[in-house]
């Protein structure tokens, strides 16, 4: 290993192992309390601020639409890989403290969509940008930093994550149908080269429906498997619970006993639904909504899917296979030989319940999920990209960039373009957790005015910043300008 690859990697590590994850619990704390855990008392808005968001986009992104961009990058592989090495590492109890982790992470992903939205800004064609760039540069009055945190999010999620995810589908390729990783790399650059060439709009209209079909397909297959083996699936439950709190012997992970339980199962639920690292904000602030607050209940419920959801689904699928035959996953390790293979964890264990068949449609939903955050994070790279520049050709260069980053990271494993990418994945979710904390006031606002429209007996609320009494100063610009009259005044949807 090289001196470079050594320094990278103990960077990533030591960003990723210690300092983000007390820094993404410590805000996602602080940010409950400051918004009264919003996840907890708004669940019914949560849920109507999705049932009504389709509509509305204007000739931009709808509401929606920017919480399926963000989901396509929340649920990944590592909803597949990451939970079973988290199960291998931590036990069972690692999933119980994944969902604590979410309950917490849903408040942030809140803030920082809802900040998104507060500091967006008006495009020449009528559309929004938005984001941590954003909110650095007109929130904190940082537009040096806010140049940084583009620049860190365009490499990263432009560049190096069209590797990592091409890589990831020509894996998938080369292991269930023996394709040279070269002509896996071709596919996979024709398949996602229509979509970048087409820009924002034209990825969040794919993602809009491939992430939730993907999503429902996968915990229906587990949902499946629960009705068809419930013995097991309450075993499964039992074992989940125990496990977090030491309460059964034989539960440990590979790392030992609650303490790995705690640390494996935080990591995993902070790092898969993304709740303050930034992207989610990038999507959030390019949507048009009637009121900040609706898209910071949109991407809250993204993390309740993400987690909650599909990676609750992964470890279901793995105990219930293991209550049923212990040679398929034992905690500690991943199989009765002691081999590790967390890798295929998931697949194995699925393959084991409902038959080899499902052989085929697990390679299928590796492919999609990567395919989908290829998508996903590229988005966030063009938002960070015009908040850098307005030049016409920019965009274009970038675009094509990352379908020629797609080919090369598919057919070449490159390891350091990869570790670099977490590296500066981390520096940018310091700089946006920095400005969370920062602007919770404006946050706690919009809340506050958004509860306030609703108290007032207002079905819809808009937001009006202008001499709005629960903002912490006058918003600068002209997105979220008008009149106010009084706590029903209703402004265009922005």
């Amino acid at each position: 290993m090289s001196i470079v690859d050594t320094v990278l990697s103990t960077l990533s590590n030591w960003l990723f192992g210690t300092v983000l994850v007390w820094l993404l619990l410590g805000v996602g704390a602080f940010v409950t309390w400051r918004t009264r855990a919003v996840q907890l008392r708004h669940v019914r808005s949560v849920l109507r601020a999705v049932a009504g968001s389709r509509s509305g986009a204007e000739g931009g992104i709808s509401s929606f639409q920017a919480f399926a961009v963000g989901l396509a990058c929340r649920v990944g592989t590592g909803n597949v890989v990451g939970v079973a090495l988290a199960l291998v590492l931590g036990g069972p109890g690692a999933v119980f403290w994944m969902w604590v982790v979410a309950l917490v992470g849903m408040a942030t992903a809140f803030c920082e969509a809802t900040l998104g939205q507060v500091f967006k800004v008006r495009r020449g064609d009528g559309t929004f940008r938005g984001g941590p760039a954003y909110y650095l540069a007109r929130g904190l009055h940082w537009p040096v930093i806010g140049a940084v945190f583009a620049v860190v999010f365009m490499v990263a999620n432009g560049l190096a994550m069209p590797m990592v995810q091409a890589n990831a589908m020509t894996a998938a390729l080369e292991s269930s149908a023996g394709l040279n990783p070269w002509w896996g790399a071709a596919i996979v650059a024709v398949l996602v080269a229509p979509v970048l060439l087409g820009g924002l709009r034209s990825i969040a209209s794919v993602t809009e429906w491939m992430a939730p079909i993907m999503a429902i397909a996968y915990i229906v297959l587990v949902l499946l498997i629960i009705v068809t083996h419930p013995e097991q699936a309450g075993t499964a439950l039992g074992q989940i619970v125990a496990g977090a709190f030491g309460l059964r012997a034989g539960l440990a992970g590979a790392a030992g006993g609650v303490a790995a339980a705690v640390l494996n199962g935080v990591r995993r639920g902070l790092f898969s639904n993304e709740a303050g690292l930034g992207g989610a904000a990038c999507a959030s602030g390019s949507a048009t909504v009637a009121h900040p607050a609706q898209q910071g209940f949109i991407q809250a419920f993204g993390v309740f899917v993400d987690t909650m959801l599909v990676c609750t689904a992964t470890a279901l699928a793995i105990l219930i296979a293991s209550a049923d035959d212990g040679t398929v996953y034992t905690p500690g390790v991943t199989g009765a030989d002691g081999v590790d293979v967390s890798g295929t964890l998931t697949q194995r264990a699925i393959a084991h319940l409902l038959g080899s068949w499902t052989s085929w449609p697990m390679t299928l939903l590796i492919l999609v999920l990567a395919y989908s955050t290829i998508l996903g994070a590229f988005s966030y790279a063009e938002v960070s990209l015009d908040y850098l520049t307005k030049r016409s050709w920019a965009p274009t260069a970038l675009r094509a960039a990352a379908v020629v980053c797609s080919f090369v990271g598919g057919g070449a494993a490159l390891t350091t373009v990869w570790t670099l990418a977490d590296v500066l994945l981390g520096a940018g979710a310091i700089l946006n957790l920095i400005a969370i904390v920062a602007l919770s006031r404006w946050v706690g606002g919009a809340l506050r005015d958004w509860e306030a429209q609703r108290a007032a007996g207002v079905e819809a609320p808009r937001f009006v910043a202008t001499g709005n009494r629960y903002l912490p100063g006058e918003l600068e610009g002209d997105v979220w300008a008008g009149e106010r009259t009084d706590s029903r005044e209703t402004a265009p949807v922005r």
